[in-house]
């Protein structure tokens, strides 16, 4: 046998699939000396920038999705495991998962974050966030279930209500969400209902600061505040979201009646942060070194959502995808390099810029001192999304159907989908009752 048969390869866990997982296994898939164990409750890989067109049955789930076997099946050192990882030892450098403990050379925890309901888990039930596949197709599933009993129902108040729409937190999921909504109800829907009248649509978006999209210049906040109204959005800032129900929430003082709302306003570490042994943030995120190991054991890393990385004016960076993706990509090389002998570097953030749409022909971008509105900013934004979709589903289709799947607006994804068939069954079950199941 040869010398290289002989050596024993190193074992290196990531844990999480999504942008910054993927991109530490890319940067560590070609090394023969190296065993990859890809670790994660979901069996595919997400573009979750995508995932309010599943949503607003726009896409379908398998547009923006792929398994994690099908983008490593050619690599016989990546292996993959469908399992929730539930604890870690980080002096032993162990995972426990499937019930047992497994030790490995270097752990890349890539969690991402979780939705977040201020001490209130409560309202979770009446308010689904945006994570997942499961969410954007239960907000799918509420949306279009409320504009079916808007069409059969007589009483001309109970009717608005399930016509209107509230959506809490003014962050770019929230301003997209806000905007598909107008879209769909007003443009693409309107003529498929008789009874209701989809123009009479209310939807409001909620913002306790004083604007929305807070991390972009007040410029382009501004624009995209009054794109929003004249698409027919109610945009309401520094209002305070409470009191959720199945009936409606008060904003500030004012009491909204609306059958659906869709939660975008906070998020918190993947719980398996709370397990991790090691400095915390006042948010709870680990708080991870010049090198984005942390303090506990530098074989150990942390990226993305689950991690705070303190930049040189003392802020921390923001939780946007192109952060887990640099991450990621600067962890693999930083191992690779270790292995060579090399000394690890200082992890340096460069800011390719921020973008939000708000409609098919509407957006904001910020990159620098470069900044867009409009139709130029949303083919920009269309363009950008495109590329990165087309690099992680890996086939040159793509772009056709995204784009096909995109300008359609969702004509063949309008199914909704329960786990029972007693909604139609006759039987007396309420619209909240319903709409807590998953």
């Amino acid at each position: 046998m040869s010398e290289t048969t002989n050596k024993k390869k190193v074992k290196v866990a990531i844990v999480g699939a999504g942008f910054g997982g993927i991109a530490a296994a890319n940067a560590l898939v070609k090394s023969k000396d190296i065993e990859i164990h890809i670790i994660d409750r979901r069996n595919y890989h997400l573009f979750q920038p995508l995932l309010y067109q599943v949503a607003m049955a726009g896409l379908n789930p398998s547009d923006i999705a792929i398994p994690i076997r099908k983008l490593y099946s050619q690599y016989k050192n990546v292996f993959v495991t469908l399992a929730e990882v539930e604890k870690v030892d980080e002096h032993k450098k162990q995972i426990y998962y499937d019930n047992k403990w497994e030790q490995f050379d270097y752990i890349i925890l890539a969690c991402g974050a979780k939705h977040f309901y201020f001490g209130n888990n409560d309202w979770e039930k009446f308010a689904p966030g945006l994570k997942n596949i499961e969410q954007a197709t239960e907000i799918r599933r509420r949306i279009l279930t409320a504009l079916e009993l808007a069409e059969k129902e007589k009483n001309i108040d109970t009717q608005q209500s399930y016509l209107n729409f509230v959506v809490v937190g003014g962050g770019p999921t929230g301003v997209e969400l806000a905007g598909a909504i107008s879209e769909m109800t007003k443009n693409t829907l309107v003529k498929d209902y008789k009874n209701a009248d989809l123009k009479k649509t209310n939807v409001y978006l909620i913002e306790a600061g004083p604007r929305l999209l807070a991390t972009f210049p007040k410029e382009l906040s501004h624009r995209a505040a009054k794109d929003l109204e004249e698409m027919g959005v109610k945009v309401l800032t520094n209002k305070i979201a409470s009191e959720l129900s199945s009936m409606g929430l008060k904003a500030g003082e004012q009491w909204i009646d609306c059958k659906t709302i869709l939660w975008a306003a906070g998020v918190k570490p993947a719980s398996l942060t709370e397990k991790v042994n090691t400095k915390k943030s006042d948010s709870g995120q680990i708080i991870i070194n010049k090198d984005l190991s942390i303090s506990s054991n530098s074989n150990i890393f942390a990226l993305g959502d689950m991690a705070y990385f303190e930049q040189a004016d003392g802020t921390g960076l923001p939780g946007v995808a192109q952060v887990a993706l640099q991450q990621g990509e600067f962890v693999g090389r930083q191992i690779l390099n270790e292995l060579k002998g090399k000394p690890r570097g200082e992890f340096k953030y460069w800011d390719k810029g921020i973008m939000a749409t708000i409609g098919r022909s509407r957006a904001v971008v910020s990159s620098g001192r470069l900044q867009l509105t409009g139709f130029i900013a949303w083919l920009t934004w269309v363009f950008i999304h495109i590329v990165y979709l087309m690099k992680f589903k890996n086939r040159i289709f793509v772009f056709l159907q995204w784009t096909w799947s995109y300008f359609k607006f969702g004509r063949g994804a309008q199914l909704i989908v329960h786990k029972s068939w007693r909604f139609y069954s006759g039987k007396k079950i309420s619209y909240e009752d319903e709409s807590d199941k998953n």
